[in-house]
């Protein structure tokens, strides 16, 4: 019989274990807990998401039936739906939530040489915008959205440069999205690149307090007095390149000072977008570039609906869902921080697919393992985002 430890144990084992406590200790999430502590919670919801368990009730009958191997990761005996879905209730969420944001703090250091951002730029690049995930009102009552559809919305900063999230912000679906922007720490320098919907003057005049820079699409009614227009070349498909002030009463108080206005016609679709930045220096084609990067976190919200079990709950409570949600997201960025690590080339979607096939196999966990265990390439696996690669 093999010693080795199971896939599973040895996922683990990348975890800080004393970062996971600490996350616990701020939140006494294991005050008077005799038995199925929050690390404990943390490894069945993992197994659960890695696995793409269905229900509370799958999630027992499978951790019934690999008791015998659950003994290395932490889980020495038999868990109850019903254990789960209290704790999933009761557990306060923030736990998971800051024990996530450590993990994406640790994979932003080991992926800041990610090769995939082709545009030369010394400055941070983040996207920012959210998604919804579609529920049932009559069930999830405290979720309201449309008045008969609840949802909530997984805001995201992602960093266009290691294609990882810098934060996330979880809240009901009718948090509008500007929102959020009162709850970012702009970084010196940073240049944030958001869509239509997040156009207030004085939250963007905030962003240029910062001395950060943003790059937002402006709204077709804006009104605006030209100050000067720069020499543009249009067969780069720059229509104009102007600094302007507002005109709009409201306007031109949120936003007092100068700002770029930056017109261009995409060469394939031949629509016209029409930019505002704060960002003098660079040049117009660059602008409209950065741009067109932000369909990275669209690609990013698309890949992680299809991949993680974040459409199916296990609970019905705010706290429960919002405690699947990180964890589900801590799953996502450990693999990411595995792959790195271990210097694997696959793209994530594909590692995902050989864990959760082997979770409980005894064999050693390196780069031959996956290797191995990937013959060969499956022409779909293109079409997918390719996440942090090497």
């Amino acid at each position: 019989m093999s010693t080795e430890k199971t896939i599973f144990a040895q996922l683990l084992s990348f975890i800080p274990r004393h970062e996971f406590d600490k996350c616990v200790a701020r939140y006494n999430g294991d005050y008077r807990v005799r038995s199925f502590t929050c690390w404990e919670q943390f490894i069945v919801m993992c197994f659960a998401q890695l696995t793409y368990r269905e229900s509370l009730r799958d999630i027992e009958t499978c951790l019934h039936t690999m008791q015998s191997k659950l003994y290395h990761v932490g889980l020495r005996s038999k868990i109850a739906r019903s254990t789960i879905a209290d704790a999933n209730e009761s557990r306060d969420w923030h736990i998971f939530a800051d024990f996530c944001h450590y993990l994406i703090q640790w994979a932003e250091t080991l992926y800041q040489d990610n090769e995939s951002f082709k545009l030369d730029l010394k400055n941070a690049v983040y996207a920012v915008d959210s998604t919804t995930i579609d529920l049932c009102l009559s069930l999830f009552p405290w979720a309201k959205f449309r008045k008969n559809k609840g949802a909530v919305k997984l805001h995201t900063q992602l960093n266009l440069k290691t294609l990882l999230p810098k934060d996330i912000e979880i809240t009901d679906g009718l948090c509008h999205d500007v929102n959020i922007l009162d709850r970012i720490i702009f970084e010196l320098n940073s240049i944030y690149v958001l869509d239509r919907g997040y156009v207030d003057f004085q939250r963007l005049h905030g962003i240029h307090s910062s001395k950060a820079y943003f790059v937002v699409r402006a709204k077709k009614n804006m009104r605006f007095k030209r100050i000067l227009s720069s020499k543009i070349d249009k067969t780069t498909g720059v229509q104009c390149d102007q600094t302007i002030k507002f005109a709009g009463v409201v306007a031109s108080k949120d936003y007092p000072e100068r700002i770029r206005r930056v017109k261009y016609r995409d060469s394939q679709t031949r629509k016209v977008f029409v930019y505002l930045t704060n960002h003098f220096d660079l040049a117009p084609e660059m602008i409209a570039e950065l741009y067109k990067n932000r369909w990275k976190i669209e690609l990013f919200f698309k890949w992680i609906k299809q991949h993680l079990r974040i459409k199916a709950f296990y609970g019905t409570s705010t706290n429960a869902v919002f405690t699947q949600i990180w964890i589900a997201i801590s799953a996502y960025v450990l693999v990411a921080i595995i792959k790195k690590l271990l210097k694997v080339d696959h793209s994530l979607y594909t590692i995902l697919q050989i864990i959760s096939v082997s979770l409980f196999e005894r064999t050693q966990l390196n780069q031959d393992f996956f290797t191995s265990n990937f013959k060969s390439s499956d022409p779909a696996d293109d079409k997918q985002l390719i996440l942090f690669d090497s």
